[in-house]
């Protein structure tokens, strides 16, 4: 079977892995996608917990306000570099988690189902912008606001 460009970007895309090696492992098993993003991302994860121990020092704060001006989700996502810190993935996943924490709370957020992808976790989200950032990325205070709320 014929590797196409279109299949190597998508898998690209959505694993965060080198060029080269979605290819490899594409032509590896016959073209075969479902599979071969299972294989990147497992080792995506993988390089992930090595970064772990990087330090994180630059970031941004994310608030989400809902609608009825109530209540507000702010989070302090970390990054090892401003590079990264003004990278789009990095602003979509720091606006997600201030929603989540809108939402959901505060409470053990790192654990919680992704409401808008309940098949993840908020950790397995952070965890994918980590492989495709390549860096170590961490939430720092995470904090719910409530009206009237003590």
């Amino acid at each position: 079977m014929k590797i196409t460009a279109d299949q190597i970007r998508k898998l690209k895309d959505e694993s965060g892995a080198p060029v080269m090696r979605v290819k490899k492992v594409l032509e590896e098993l016959k073209g075969d996608e479902k599979r071969a993003l299972a294989i990147l991302q497992k080792e995506g994860f993988e390089k992930a917990s090595k970064r772990e121990a990087r330090e994180t020092s630059q970031g941004r704060i994310f608030t989400y306000t809902h609608h009825t001006g109530k209540v507000v989700g702010v989070v302090e996502l970390l990054c090892e570099t401003d590079f990264v810190a003004k990278n789009e993935l990095f602003d979509n996943l720091g606006k997600d988690l201030a929603m989540q924490t809108a939402s959901m709370g505060d409470r053990d957020l790192e654990k919680q189902e992704f409401i808008k992808d309940p098949g993840k976790k908020v950790s397995d989200l952070i965890r994918e912008v980590i492989v495709k950032t390549g860096e170590n990325i961490r939430l720092g205070k995470v904090l719910r606001i409530t009206l009237g709320e003590k």
